[in-house]
């Protein structure tokens, strides 16, 4: 009975998980088209039916915006027998791992195999999440690289298109160091930099690819010392969404406290409706993205003992606050 209970509860654990890729390989085959699995059509537009997945007898299915069009959206579908293969894969790997599980069952106790399997599966998901949580961020300087590779063939202003490029290269080579020290080493080195000189450096680059968005930098000199490539990737996240989510020629403000070393990154944005839900791994309000990237935010601040909060009011704007105390070194 339990074994029946612990199959069914994986399988569906298995079978939402499956879901959720077939999802995001949707969206990824929705930008290039490169994807042989889905079938594609347009169908009239319906903006709350974008960046879902629906099932029916036919099989899987998902609508995506097109750029440029107000009429019609992208449709990309899965067949039910392609699905139905899946899901027969998903039940006999269950099936070969449950009656692997009964062996051992019937040769240990299972007090013991509970407290020696579930540390090492639990190691294992941890993994697998932080991994799938770092490959999240080549999201936007992909989408940079595709927007500005098309815009190369209509000339002028190349050399500008180029630096973009350039810098999306940049940062994807970084995400790579990224990843490898992770897999290597699981402690985030620190390092002493200068705060003030990075915000410059990390809202400079964000203002390229968001131009219509005006950032404010109140920052006097003040010295840090934490791993300087996952605070790089904290403040990327906040910036990028405090300008995604803004106003049309909207404002975002970058403050330092003299008083109390706390950094605010101030928004005049839409504003958050659950707030309490930002963090959460795949939480999202809005149809782009896929909602993990304030998930990587706030683990990167707890293994690196940052305090971070935030305020918002749905059409005033958001502000986050790091608290850097423990960082400082003045």
């Amino acid at each position: 009975m339990l074994n029946t209970f612990l199959f069914v509860f994986e399988y569906r654990q298995r079978q939402s998980e499956l879901d959720q890729a077939l999802l995001s390989q949707m969206k990824l085959c929705s930008f290039d088209l490169k994807c042989t699995q889905f079938e594609i059509d347009f169908a009239p537009l319906n903006t709350q039916n974008l960046y879902k997945l629906f099932k029916n007898d036919t099989g899987l299915y998902a609508f995506f915006s097109i750029p440029k069009s107000e009429t019609y959206s992208m449709k990309l579908t899965l067949s039910s027998e392609h699905y139905k293969r899946l899901l027969q894969s998903i039940q006999h790997q269950l099936m070969t791992y449950y009656a692997l599980v009964m062996l051992c069952i019937a040769l240990i106790s299972t007090f013991f195999s509970l407290y020696a399997l579930s540390p090492l599966k639990k190691a294992l998901r941890l993994t697998e999440e932080f991994s799938k949580d770092i490959l999240h961020d080549f999201n936007t300087p992909l989408a940079s690289l595709r927007l500005n590779i098309r815009m190369l063939q209509c000339p002028p202003s190349e050399d500008k298109k180029i630096q973009r490029i350039e810098q999306s290269v940049e940062t994807i080579l970084a995400l790579q160091e990224n990843l490898r020290s992770y897999l290597e080493e699981h402690n985030l080195q620190k390092e002493p930099f200068e705060l003030a000189a990075l915000l410059q450096e990390r809202i400079a680059l964000i203002q390229k690819i968001y131009p219509n968005i005006t950032f404010e930098l109140k920052a006097f000199k003040v010295e840090i010392s934490t791993n300087r490539d996952a605070f790089i990737r904290i403040l990327d996240n906040l910036l990028s969404n405090a300008a995604k989510y803004n106003q049309d020629d909207g404002r975002v403000y970058v403050i330092i406290d003299p008083k109390t070393l706390q950094l605010r990154i101030e928004d005049t944005g839409k504003g958050i409706v659950f707030p309490d839900k930002v963090f959460e791994r795949f939480y999202k309000e809005h149809s782009r993205g896929i909602g993990i990237g304030l998930h990587i935010v706030k683990k990167l601040c707890d293994a690196m003992d940052i305090p971070i909060s935030l305020s918002s009011q749905v059409g005033i704007g958001t502000t986050f606050t790091l608290d850097l105390r423990t960082l400082t070194l003045r």
